[in-house]
């Protein structure tokens, strides 16, 4: 079940839950809610029609993880080294030769974003981010899996930025406008008692 446009490539996607939710407290962000459901479910509904080979990177909690994802992944580096850990490990399960990269905690992300990320994917197997008014946002990334033994080695060599790693490999930019709602990160209590 890969339902994503005939003209894109197939992709592995996978949501990072795995961080240490330190702007909520410690708690795990995937599983605060919004609208009455888990962020996790929220993302989960988005992206389950377009992939057959869905990944959550996750350090705590799989048991309930598990019900939104085809696989688990969990970082390597005990200590929440960040999104570029749980991203090489989403990479060495990925089935497919992309691998779209979203944050838990972006629920008004849809369909067309998605396309847009895929669609911008070339021939030359160049990474994909989405850049809002100049900024680049590595949670809303398109990896190809061949990159893999390149962001190992970025990774052994001290690098710990997905950004970094991925603009030493002729990153391509998807752009958003800088008050685009889809990228809204729900990352404070605050914000998860925004409306609809």
């Amino acid at each position: 079940m890969n339902t994503a446009s005939s003209s894109s490539p197939p992709c592995s996607i996978l949501l990072l839950a795995g961080g240490r939710g330190q702007r909520m407290g410690g708690q795990d962000k995937g599983l605060m809610l919004w609208q009455e459901r888990p962020l996790i479910a929220h993302m989960h509904a988005v992206v389950r029609p377009l992939t057959d080979d869905l990944i959550i990177s996750c350090n705590r909690n799989l048991q309930r993880y598990r019900a939104y994802a085809d696989h688990l992944v969990v970082d390597r580096q005990h200590g929440f080294p960040g999104p570029l850990a749980g991203v090489l490990a989403g990479l060495e399960q990925a089935r497919h030769d992309w691998l779209l990269v979203l944050a838990c905690d972006a629920p008004r992300v849809d369909s067309t974003l998605i396309q847009a990320l895929l669609q911008a994917a070339d021939n030359k197997a160049s990474p994909v981010m989405v850049r809002q008014a100049g900024q680049w946002q590595p949670m809303f990334s398109l990896v190809p899996r061949s990159l893999l033994a390149a962001l190992q080695a970025h990774w052994q060599q001290g690098e710990r930025s997905l950004l970094r790693a991925l603009l030493a490999h002729d990153l391509q930019a998807v752009e958003c406008a800088v008050d685009d709602p889809r990228l809204a990160n729900f990352n404070t209590p605050e914000l998860l008692q925004e409306p609809p």
